[in-house]
């Protein structure tokens, strides 16, 4: 019980001298409340410089949550920014690339109006993977009046000729194989002979005439002595002549002026068709004369 005496007086005693101080230095004269303010001073530095560093510390780390608010949200802007150009490349490729095939039909399409020839225009949608054969096929049939030994071109030139066909599609011989043969006519010297494909995708001229000038880059185009070709369409460039001792004719390496590995659009030559497939047999018949020889 004494304790709790004591310690109740003391607590007493500590309000009765604050009361004081506070009332004395209200009340007191300016000098008097000057060396309480003297006092004060230093205590008042005291107090202030941890509450200045505790003050640092909240603005730092107020500072520090709004930058990583500001942070995170860049970030998801930046995402966003990111989807959103390649969204935008994604456009541009096919923008890019319908305008590519609209140029391509254009081409098509005027020359298409050049040839004198009915044509039927085709898209390639797919091409010989076996090594059988060097050929593509294209999305048009049977149905759109598609027959074999119907020629197939290019405004670049000659691409091939029809082989097979069904209801929907058909499949193209290409210059280039071995088994395809087309009348051609060197345009300098007028000479003709027989352009068959080879075996290392490229084609030759065969059996021009032996006092023939040709020469390397002369222009090949078709002769229009078959059915399956209107005169004058481009074949290709005379690479090598060869001329050997004893031969009855000579033979000339031929690049193709089509690239063939490129063609995504092509006319097939739909008339006359009527003379095509004779035209063809006769051609094929001369070859095996002359072969004989």
């Amino acid at each position: 019980m004494a304790l709790s005496r004591s310690t109740y007086g003391t607590r007493r005693l500590a309000i009765v001298l604050f009361a004081v101080l506070l009332a004395t230095l209200l009340l007191l004269p300016s000098q008097s409340q000057r060396v309480l303010q003297y006092v004060g001073g230093p205590l008042g530095q005291v107090l202030t410089f941890p509450l200045s560093i505790f003050s640092s510390v909240d603005h730092g780390l107020s500072e520090t949550w709004d930058g990583y608010v500001a942070l995170q949200g860049m970030r998801e802007e930046n995402r966003q920014l990111r989807r959103e150009v390649e969204l935008l490349k994604g456009q541009n490729t096919q923008l890019r690339e319908s305008l590519s095939a609209t140029q391509r039909y254009e081409t098509l399409l005027a020359f298409k109006q050049q040839l004198s020839s009915q044509t039927v225009a085709a898209r390639v949608i797919g091409r010989d993977a076996t090594n059988w054969y060097r050929g593509m096929i294209l999305d048009k049939g049977e149905c759109d009046g598609i027959r074999p030994e119907m020629g197939v071109v290019t405004p670049a030139g000659v691409v091939g000729r029809i082989v097979k066909t069904n209801a929907r599609s058909s499949v193209v011989l290409l210059v280039t194989d071995p088994n395809n043969a087309v009348a051609g006519l060197v345009q300098r010297t007028r000479d003709e002979g027989i352009v068959e494909g080879t075996s290392h995708g490229r084609a030759r001229l065969k059996y021009i005439p032996l006092l023939s000038r040709v020469q390397a880059g002369d222009h090949v185009v078709t002769s229009g002595l078959t059915g399956v070709f209107p005169r004058g369409l481009m074949v290709g460039t005379l690479m090598q002549v060869e001329k050997s001792e004893g031969d009855l004719f000579q033979t000339a390496e031929l690049e193709p002026e089509v690239d063939l590995s490129k063609v995504e659009e092509v006319l097939i030559i739909t008339a006359p068709y009527e003379n095509a497939e004779a035209a063809q047999k006769l051609l094929q018949e001369i070859q095996g004369d002359r072969k004989k020889s």
